[in-house]
């Protein structure tokens, strides 16, 4: 069935796969326009930088009037992003427009990456530690995180 929801996001995928943003990719999953997968590259210059980070983006027939549930799969140790991936992110809470499509999603969600805000912590270590200029401290702890202890310190291949 074809609804105005399915339509946009047909027309999102369609110009994401048409002019994706540098450091950034997704899909439908299984041929299912409702369920997407993502993939944002760590941007350079930050404690992410050479990651590669799945999320999943959850619509419902409501979108675009409704914003999407966006989570990361990957594990995450940053202020605006919860432990079970959900992200506090303005646009994806209550300054959500119809005017924001899959791309501009992905690319503000990058966004945070370079700029965390850790006035509105969604993890209130994380949030501590980029307050407090450590963010060396932030990123050993992030790679503790999700790296194998044998693999801390090789930062660029992360995957």
């Amino acid at each position: 069935m074809s609804t105005p929801s399915r339509k946009r996001l047909m027309r999102d995928f369609k110009r994401l796969q048409q002019d994706p943003p540098a450091g950034i990719s997704g899909a439908p999953h299984d041929n299912n326009i409702m369920l997407w997968n993502a993939v944002i590259f760590g941007p350079d210059d930050t404690p992410w930088d050479g990651g590669t980070f799945k999320l999943t983006l959850q619509f419902t027939e409501e979108y675009p009037n409704k914003p999407p549930t966006v989570r990361f799969v990957s594990r995450m140790f940053h202020p605006n992003i919860y432990a079970d991936g959900s992200i506090c992110l303005d646009i994806l809470q209550n300054q959500w427009s119809p005017i924001y499509d899959v791309a501009a999603i992905l690319t503000s969600i990058q966004s945070l990456l370079c700029d965390p805000n850790p006035n509105s912590p969604a993890n209130s270590e994380a949030a501590r530690m980029f307050s407090e200029n450590k963010r060396e401290a932030c990123c050993a702890e992030w790679i503790s995180l999700i790296l194998p202890p044998a693999r801390v310190g090789h930062q660029a291949s992360l995957s």
